[in-house]
């Protein structure tokens, strides 16, 4: 679904979805406010702008008007995205409909929620599949970046931000170079996690080390922390560094180091908190630290156990 704009809120016919608009302008109001005033995050936003542009599509297909869809239709939809889609894929689209249906209801465009009787499929994850570094291979790799240099240092000092943080992509972008400040004698990173909310972490000296360092260079004292170099490659530009321009940055820099490109920017996040249990770290201290609304996600973390040593395979004797 397109970005809802002050036009499309001034007009609710322009750009929704037909079952939508067939209903009326309080339905197209509605359908707008969920979208912009119920959603902050916009990496939601998005996600559930597509989940619930192509089941109402589906509905159109099916010759049904919104208020006549039941929990049957529901079902069938995510019985047919199934067959196509991973699981975690058709909770998500199930979850956006379910979201949508419950405000519809609130805001008495619909009499009751079709999706919430219906099931979504079992999925059961006990392990986590992002790609970790060992504490070896994140040596090798901050070693083989070449800190003389403008690029050395500014990528030097994101990837150390995001393993001694724990921090999302999207909120160690989203850093400003005044989010990172001292209290006392302690300097600390101020991340703007999921929901809006911020949260703050003591720096660790390696990331103190590479930030004063990039900070130096960078030679400025606000606006965006993390910025693009220039095209020669010898200094910054004023503009934030994108998603799609870190993990560039982190192929580019895995390869280098001899480890491959299977890496991608949640790489660090995760071997962060792998580090930090794996040295007795609390499971519950890690919770906290990387803003996990549940201890079983920071669990799928936890390697330790995942690794056969070699005395342990040479038991097997045949």
């Amino acid at each position: 679904m397109p970005n809802i704009t002050t036009t499309q809120r001034s007009n609710p016919s322009f750009l929704l979805p037909r079952p939508i608009t067939d209903m009326g302008e309080a339905a197209g109001r509605a359908f707008i406010d969920f979208f912009t005033a119920q959603i902050r995050n916009k990496n939601t936003r998005a996600a559930y702008g597509r989940n619930v542009a192509r089941f109402m599509g589906w509905i159109e297909r099916q010759g049904v008007t919104l208020p006549q869809v039941e929990p049957f239709h529901v079902a069938a939809y995510i019985e047919e995205l199934g067959q196509t889609a991973a699981i975690p894929t058709v909770k998500q689209h199930l979850a956006a409909i379910r979201v949508l249906g419950d405000f519809l209801v609130i805001r008495q465009v619909l009499p009751r929620n079709p999706a919430t009787e219906v099931r979504g499929p079992k999925h059961v994850v006990r392990t986590g599949k992002t790609p970790v570094l060992t504490g070896a291979e994140a040596r090798e790799l901050f070693e083989s970046i070449d800190p003389s240099t403008p690029i050395g240092r500014r990528d030097r000092a994101l990837l150390g931000v995001m393993v001694y943080t724990f921090g999302r992509i999207s909120a160690v972008l989203g850093l400003d170079i005044e989010d990172y400040y001292q209290v006392g004698r302690t300097m600390k990173i101020r991340l703007m996690e999921k929901g809006g909310k911020h949260h703050e972490m003591p720096a660790h000296h390696t990331a103190i080390e590479y930030l004063d360092a990039y900070l130096a260079e960078l030679g400025e004292a606000d606006g965006p922390l993390f910025r693009s170099v220039n095209r020669q490659r010898t200094g910054y530009t004023g503009n934030r560094l994108d998603r799609r321009e870190a993990l560039a940055m982190v192929k580019r820099r895995t390869r280098a180091a001899g480890l491959g490109d299977r890496f991608g920017n949640h790489t660090f996040r995760g071997t962060g908190i792998t580090a930090y249990l794996s040295n007795d770290g609390a499971l519950e201290r890690a919770q906290y630290m990387a803003g996990h609304a549940s201890p079983r996600t920071t669990k799928l973390y936890d390697r330790r156990d995942q690794e056969a040593t070699l005395d342990e395979v040479e038991r097997i004797i045949l």
